[in-house]
């Protein structure tokens, strides 16, 4: 009789999941188990919000395996202290995980693997970050090769996704703690924490099945929207033109596979050449995941450093009173206020509205990026070490790929170009819901007698910009031009 330990960590999923595969195939009783792992949930990168969601993930990932004849046991303290102990009580012969990047886990998994027979198997990308190299065996550094070579590789296609076994043999008696109640998943984060719901909104952002609207705050933001039009809606932050995936594929609640298989689905049954490019735009952003992973993988200096290590002698200001303005989103610019705030409160910020306000804190404020990075692992429900080290870097000039240190944004044109109407700032800024049009990117612009109207008096009910754009740009080039 063999028996093994299934090792979940990033692949909350019964379907194509290749480690539980793997494990059921090569064992007659797999024993599902997770760890928390206090050096993990105890990190100053470790969000509230982000453990809420892995917490209500267990709980549904626990109801799903039972109904199959198993169930999930509960741990926690040191990995391999608990790793131990169970092989000894289980007699289980091995070990199975999803293999994952960071150096964190590549640090763990190695000492683990030092005394215990763990076993990892791929899944959390594509493509192995070893798989895609240059002709010489070089990593990539520059996103478009990697992508051309990504691509080369072979994709997956419907016959390659596993389905959720029917059954799994568990035997009784393992005995964990219980699944942590707190911290509880707010009413405020619009992340339901469970496979299923994973499945429903891929397959609808993809155009294969239906579903209702769900909660932005205002009813004008919430527009449903696929990946046929992703083109045109990715960047509106006043739209919902995003998949909003991405807290499902940070904890494997679909996997990467299903994902790409999806979009490659969507490509073909595309009906015009607007439909087949949001398709292929979508999927370089999975290009994009796996990109970042290899980054990680290949040089993990950078979860310290810059990617191009002469940035870390930016001369950077770090105004710490600066710095919680933008925390709570008080800075005097209406867009990234909506961003920052949409994050404290909701776990999550769409996409383009992560740009703006990072590019506003370190090329506006001569912020360390580090310290934005942080911020947002502390609060983002979707918050991963390799993407969003390779976003911070991205905007801030400092990482690979990177666009030139003098492209500096525009907060007032980036919210007139997508948030044209003002609807996601109203939303997320309700002191500004009655600011007129004409002034919503440009509040401080209001006559006396019109922000009275508005009830949003300027530098009482609403912040006076912390900087002025232009003097803002040519202080951010100065500093960088020290360096270059």
């Amino acid at each position: 009789m063999t028996v093994s330990l299934w090792w979940i960590r990033r692949d909350f999923r019964l379907a194509d999941n290749q480690t539980l595969a793997t494990a059921l195939a090569e064992s007659e009783h797999v024993y599902p188990i997770f760890i928390l792992d206090p050096k993990l949930i105890n990190s100053d990168y470790t969000g509230q919000k982000r453990l809420a969601f892995m917490f209500e993930g267990l709980r549904h990932l626990a109801a799903d395996l039972q109904a199959r004849g198993s169930y999930l046991t509960l741990y926690e303290g040191d990995v391999a202290a608990q790793l131990e102990k169970l092989l000894s009580e289980t007699r289980a012969e091995a070990i199975y995980a999803q293999e994952d990047f960071s150096p964190y886990a590549r640090h763990r998994d190695k000492q683990v693997a030092e005394s215990l027979p763990l076993r990892l198997v791929p899944g959390l990308t594509l493509h192995h970050p070893t798989a895609v190299l240059k002709s010489d065996g070089d990593p990539y550094t520059v996103f478009t090769p990697y992508s051309r070579t990504w691509k080369k590789q072979p994709l997956p296609e419907t016959a390659d996704l596993r389905s959720a076994p029917k059954s799994i043999s568990t035997p009784k008696g393992l005995k964990g703690v219980d699944i942590p109640d707190k911290p509880a998943l707010d009413e405020a984060v619009p992340f339901p924490a469970s496979e299923k719901e994973a499945q429903q909104r891929l397959y609808s952002f993809t155009g294969q099945i239906s579903r209702q609207p769900w909660a932005f705050k205002a009813a004008s933001v919430n527009k449903i929207n696929t990946i046929y039009a992703y083109e045109e809606t990715r960047d509106r932050t006043d739209l919902k033109g995003t998949s909003q995936l991405s807290p499902y594929l940070r904890f494997g609640m679909i996997s990467a596979r299903q994902a790409v298989v999806a979009a490659l689905k969507a490509s073909e049954k595309a009906d015009d050449s607007d439909a087949a490019n949001g398709a292929a735009i979508w999927l370089n952003e999975l290009i994009w995941r796996d990109f970042y992973i290899a980054i990680l993988y290949h040089f993990p200096y950078v979860r310290q450093s810059s990617f191009r290590e002469k940035y870390n002698q930016v001369p950077w200001i770090n105004n710490e009173d600066d710095f919680e303005a933008w925390c709570r989103g008080k800075t005097g610019y209406p867009v990234v206020d909506a961003g920052m705030r949409q994050l404290v409160e909701s776990g999550w910020m769409h996409n383009r509205a992560r740009m703006i306000v990072a590019a506003f804190l370190v090329k506006h404020l001569l912020i360390d990026w580090r310290w934005g990075e942080r911020f947002f692992m502390q609060h983002l429900v979707d918050g991963d070490p390799a993407a969003n080290n390779g976003g911070w870097q991205w905007t801030a000039g400092t990482g690979t790929d990177a666009p030139p240190y003098f492209r500096v944004f525009n907060p007032i044109l980036q919210g007139e170009k997508f948030d044209p109407d003002g609807a996601y700032i109203r939303c997320w800024v309700p002191e500004l819901a009655n600011v007129p049009d004409k002034y919503i990117h440009t509040p401080w612009k209001m006559p006396t007698e019109i922000q009275h109207e508005a009830n949003c008096r300027i530098g009482q009910d609403y912040p006076k910009p912390l900087v002025e754009h232009k003097e803002a740009r040519q202080r951010a080039l100065a500093a960088y031009d020290q360096v270059k």
